[in-house]
């Protein structure tokens, strides 16, 4: 009999572990006595030690030093355990994801991030399916990546959403796809995992909490003067725009040279398409000065992804080949 895969839980705050307050629901610190049942259930092939984020936040409020401080803490642990488990709010949660998978893209390690809609306590709350979820993924062969466990779905980190705020399925990867499915009563199936290749199990990188990237979407009447003073008056460390289809936006004059100068001072510009299932392609000539201002097409990204990208760019001084690199080695482009 295989001996229980040892685990590092880390509680971060979050809707499935909020109790309610005269000022409402907030984080409270005694999750890992309420969920002691669940983790019961598979302690003949887990076993858990929990550690408690300080303070515990509501995920809305999470900044760089959060992420910094996690990063951290999954560096301190990943030699001694044989996975991590993450409980997070649900509101940031694909934003972390996607950041521990680009920044610890090589631990070879499981690193399952998972929360709630519903506090475990409520009736009728999804956590507990959420943490089974979450568990029976450590015992899934050959699976070694960050993804989200939610609502019997392991999701691939990079490129997942939160997609509903209403429903139990509030997770997705539009374009990827799940990584496999669980019952309680199959375990296990549809599974899709990719193939472990040969790379650089050194690689990591680090977090600047000072990176500033600013997200332009782009509408119908957009005010592009505003955006355009911002750019040239204000200019980030990145720029994400949300350009309309296939990476589209207007051609106008002003916008493009101030996307053009900041390109050219070596602030990386990427292009993501607003839709939900899109790419930023060179397909429309529509798009093509945009391109030639220096602009990075951002392919399949969605915003979450983008996010990530661009702070590590930011945070490690990437150049325009570099990002290019990354997003063709995470099979954005």
């Amino acid at each position: 009999m295989n001996s229980p895969k040892h685990l590092a839980v880390y509680y971060t705050g979050g809707t499935i572990g909020m109790q309610q307050t005269p000022a409402g629901l907030a984080p409270a610190a005694n999750l890992a006595s309420l969920a002691a049942p669940i983790f019961q259930e598979y302690s003949h092939q887990l076993k858990c030690d929990w550690f408690i984020c300080e303070p515990l936040i509501d995920s809305s409020a999470i900044t760089l030093s959060n992420w910094e401080t996690w990063l951290n803490w999954i560096d301190s642990k990943a030699e001694n355990y044989d996975g991590l488990l993450i409980l997070h709010g649900t509101d940031t949660m694909a934003y972390s994801a996607n950041i521990i998978a680009l920044a610890r893209p090589q631990l070879n390690i499981p690193i399952i991030l998972t929360g709630a809609m519903l506090p475990l306590e409520a009736d009728n709350s999804d956590a507990p399916q959420n943490l089974r979820t979450a568990l029976a993924a450590f015992s899934l062969p050959g699976f070694t990546q960050t993804a989200i466990a939610f609502n019997r779905q392991l999701w691939p980190a990079v490129g997942s959403s939160k997609i509903s705020t209403e429903q139990a399925d509030a997770f997705a990867n539009p374009q990827f796809g799940s990584l496999a499915q669980w019952s309680e009563s199959e375990g296990w199936f549809n599974t899709n995992l990719p193939v472990a290749g040969n790379s650089d199990l050194s690689a990591q990188y680090d977090i600047s909490t000072s990176a500033r990237i600013h997200c332009f979407t782009l509408t119908p009447g957009a005010n592009l003067a505003m955006i355009t003073a911002s750019l040239t008056h204000n200019p980030p460390d990145g720029v994400i725009l949300q350009s309309y289809g296939n990476g589209n936006t207007p051609n106008d004059r002003n916008f493009l040279t101030a996307i053009r100068q900041i390109s050219e001072q070596s602030i990386p510009v990427l292009n993501i398409s607003q839709v939900l299932q899109g790419c930023a392609s060179a397909v429309y000539a529509q798009g093509h000065e945009l391109r030639a201002a220096g602009v990075i097409n951002g392919g399949k990204c969605n915003l979450e992804t983008a996010v990530a990208i661009l702070t590590l760019a930011v945070s490690n001084n990437w150049n325009k080949e570099q990002i290019e690199n990354l997003l063709h080695t995470q099979k954005l482009i």
